[in-house]
């Protein structure tokens, strides 16, 4: 079994000991993963750069909880969906990479649309 199936299958015990599948609607689950999602970024809203080493190992711990829920919403909401997680990923990259061209993006953080193809 996948790591995102035993995942899934993690959380769905989680759920279920609680009872909470019926609040658990697609919309409910897209709003509590934008506000995991803000938290995760509070913890770097002030910092100057936001790289690792100006976290500090507490708020690293801190960041690594708030990456979790995220994931753990994610992937909740996907089940909710009937969606395959890796299978939108490996969708995506194909449609990224079509967007993204390595050869004209190198090192280049604009937009898709504000490079000439």
């Amino acid at each position: 079994m996948s790591d995102l199936l035993q995942l899934r299958e993690l959380v769905r015990q989680f759920v279920d000991e609680r009872d909470w599948d019926q609040f658990h609607t697609p919309k409910n689950l897209a709003s509590a993963l934008t506000v995991e999602a803000a938290e995760l970024l509070e913890h770097f809203q002030w910092l100057e750069h936001g790289r690792l080493e100006e976290l500090g190992p507490d708020k690293l711990v801190e960041v690594r909880h708030e990456m979790a829920d995220v994931l753990v919403y994610l992937v909740r909401l996907a089940d909710k969906l009937d969606l395959d997680l890796m299978a939108a990923v490996q969708e995506k990259m194909v449609l990224n990479r079509a967007k993204y061209p390595a050869e004209l993006v190198r090192g280049d953080a604009r937009k898709y649309y504000e490079y000439k193809k």
